[in-house]
């Protein structure tokens, strides 16, 4: 049959249930997804091997000429196979090829190969089973083999694998793609002017150069080439999705700001600079009457939801309705509580009702017996006072947005710590009618800009990086293996407990292994860590674990007695990553510190960012690697969030940071996004593009190659 770009994949040759499951796995569908799953790294076949040097057991490469191909099955369990004879200057080697009998078909008797894979023994003699095999014009001199020439192809592409699916099979199937020239079928996203303009190669050109390359400035390019039509389209969805918010209607709220600084003043604190220049770009967004989109950017600690709070106030003053989604019931539940004490005390406190929706409840405030207090209600009640407007401020997880959830007025939207919700989950919230509610991401993860600017193309953004008044920097401090390291630490936190503080230790993991198998991931874990830190390391304090798998009203009820001060130290999961505030913790230990990435290790230690109090972070990690050491101590040099951001970015990639999956983002996309000129380019060609096309309609191709990645990718 005929293949095409869309062909399936099933049918590039008989596929066992195995190999169907593993190309699932690594999201490859058709004969298109086949050509943009890119090698992971290559391997240099410059020092090839004359076959009279094998070794059993080496992994070896060696060029030769192909003889004695054939087909058929093995005697025993009838699966199919191809064998050939690789001869060079010095002897000779059979190869076998198990389940891939089109490989045979592929190769002629006499061509030149290059071969690459494990040898092996069979009856005594050396064997390849499986390797690689590729098409040369000639033998380098270095095999000892003068008679062919020599060749300046030495890299060979190596593909991440998956159980069923080799790398070998990818590029095999790659090869008959390419003779069968599929790959012109395939039409450029990227317009040919953008590609001259910044001198990348064609999509023909670059698919081959990056599978095939000739060179080490061929892998090079053609990564270059595809790492920028990534980014293109992501700046180019994000164009369009800003543009296309732009057209749409809002609610043009007119800030009273005498109201709002009077409620300002009632806060136990005073607003940083930070703080009160973005309260001032949100509302300048709502007195313009198109929908704001915005995310704010505060480092741990920088009082980002009193930034919330008075931006509610004014949407809450002029009898609109706000909805404020976490991430997490204990983050919805503190926010909650948190929100009623930014609004009890200001004259009309009886009129603005604050409710919570979770998945375990509903409450409101105030109550009707107790005005001082919150009430438990129905869910029916809650969402009957929701959908007639009689709740102004709506706070919730997930919960609110599923269908039974309806706002007469919703003019606000506030999403905490965004990166942990989809655009589609977003847009949930968004109304029915013409009118499209303001909307306000925050996070407390620093972004480097490179990656906000690619990420979080379609908003706007504002920084706040200023700390509260008072704030001491916290002390962090690598403790590497060693008893005696340990006590040190342990001692260190008696004293603190003795003075009346509280202390988090965190553990990667809930369960103690099962000691009937194996595991790699040899670190505490929360109950173990509970039981030997009551019984032996702090018998005189009380010590209660939290984590995950324990049932709403148990975590909620640990987290009261926390707050309470009943318990001196938590132990616990990173469940307490995001957002719970106890002021008087003031210690955080992290066992198994290299387990968590920088940017989760800086919201740890924002636990004990609550006070005026000097804090503490004690890392605690086994690694030996100097490379985990000196990551581990960017946290201790770090002068902020920010800071530590852009090193993990470079030297450990924001995959790992932020979610690729999430996004869409293929390594090569995310590598390419530290490039901030790459980055600030994609987006300017993005810009003027849609200037000019604003529908894409002159550029189909390109259209249609952007239709597909946010079917695939961006839902």
């Amino acid at each position: 049959m005929t293949l095409t770009p869309n062909t399936p994949i099933e049918q590039l040759g008989r596929l066992n249930e195995d190999q169907k499951k593993a190309l699932h796995r690594l999201k490859i569908s058709t004969i298109q997804d086949l050509f943009y799953y890119f090698p992971n790294r290559y391997g240099d076949t410059e020092n090839a091997l004359s076959i009279e040097t094998l070794l059993e057991g080496d992994t070896s490469t060696v060029y030769g000429q192909i003889e004695k191909l054939d087909t058929g099955k093995t005697h025993f369990s009838k699966v199919a196979k191809a064998t050939a004879r690789l001869r060079d200057e010095t002897g000779t080697i059979t190869i076998t090829w198990f389940r891939q009998p089109y490989i045979a078909r592929m190769l002629e008797e006499g061509s030149v190969v290059k071969v690459t894979g494990k040898i092996t023994a069979h009856n005594k003699k050396l064997t390849f089973v499986n390797p690689k095999v590729e098409q040369a014009t000639s033998i380098p001199t270095n095999t000892g083999n003068p008679l062919f020439g020599s060749t300046t192809h030495t890299l060979y592409p190596v593909y991440s694998e998956s159980k069923g699916i080799t790398s070998n099979w990818i590029y095999h199937g790659l090869q008959k793609l390419f003779s069968e020239e599929v790959h012109k079928q395939l039409e450029d996203p990227i317009p040919k002017a953008i590609l001259e303009k910044y001198n990348l190669p064609s999509l023909h050109t670059a698919l081959i150069w990056v599978h095939n390359p000739k060179s080490e400035d061929n892998a090079y390019t053609a990564r270059k080439r595809f790492a920028f039509q990534e980014v293109f389209l992501i700046q180019l969805k994000n164009q369009k999705e800003r543009n296309k918010n732009a057209q749409n209607q809002s609610f043009k709220i007119a800030i009273n700001e005498a109201r709002m600084k009077e409620f300002v003043k009632t806060f136990p604190f005073q607003l940083t600079k930070s703080q009160k220049d973005a309260i001032q770009d949100i509302i300048e967004d709502f007195a313009s009457g198109k929908p704001m989109s915005r995310l704010v950017e505060g480092d741990v600690g920088s009082g980002k939801t009193a930034i919330a709070a008075a931006t509610v106030f004014s949407v809450t003053d002029e009898h609109l309705q706000t909805a404020y989604m976490v991430p997490t019931e204990i983050l919805a539940k503190q926010h909650f509580e948190n929100f009623i004490q930014f609004f009890k005390d200001i004259p009309m406190a009886q009129q603005v009702k604050i409710g919570l929706i979770t998945g375990s409840g509903c409450y409101k405030y105030p109550s009707k017996v107790n005005g001082e207090i919150a009430t438990k209600i129905s869910r029916a009640q809650l969402l009957k006072w929701i959908a007639n407007g009689e709740i102004p401020i709506v706070i919730g997880t997930h919960s609110l947005i599923q269908k039974t959830v309806s706002f007469q007025n919703l003019a606000y939207v506030i999403i905490d710590e965004q990166h942990r919700f989809g655009t589609v989950q977003r847009q949930k919230l968004a109304r029915k009618d013409d009118m499209t509610p303001h909307f306000l991401s925050m996070t407390a993860t620093p972004i480097p800009r490179t990656l906000a600017l690619s990420i979080y193309g379609d908003l706007d953004l504002t920084i706040v990086d200023q700390m509260p008044t008072g704030r001491k920097p916290i002390k962090t401090e690598l403790v590497l293996p060693g008893e005696k390291n340990r006590n040190v630490v342990y001692e260190k936190l008696r004293e603190s407990l003795r003075k009346g503080r509280q202390a988090y230790v965190i553990c990667p993991r809930i369960n103690e292994p099962d000691p009937n198998k194996q595991t790699a991931l040899n670190v505490a874990s929360v109950k173990a860590e509970t039981k030997r830190l009551k019984d032996t390391v702090f018998p005189n304090w009380n010590v209660e674990m939290l984590h995950s798998k324990m049932k709403p009203d148990e975590k909620e009820k640990v987290m009261k007695q926390f707050e309470n001060h009943e318990i001196d130290i938590l132990v616990s999961t990173s469940v307490v990553e995001v957002g719970v505030n106890v002021p008087n913790a003031t210690t955080i230990i992290i066992e198994g510190a290299e387990r968590f990435g920088l940017s989760q290790l800086h919201q740890l230690r924002g636990r004990v960012l609550r006070s005026t109090h000097q804090a503490y972070a004690y890392l605690f990690s086994d690694t030996k690697t100097e490379t985990s050491i000196n990551r581990l101590k960017a946290l201790q040099s770090a002068k902020d969030g920010f800071e530590l951001a852009e090193y993990d970015l470079q030297f450990r990639g924001s995959g790992e940071l932020y979610g690729k999956k999430q996004w869409g983002i293929s390594d090569l996309g995310m590598e390419a996004i530290k490039n901030i000129k790459m980055v600030e380019f994609a987006r300017k060609e993005a810009q003027k593009l849609l200037k000019k096309d604003p529908e894409l309609e002159k550029h189909a191709s390109l259209r249609q190659f952007l239709e597909q990645k946010e079917e695939v990718h961006f839902e």
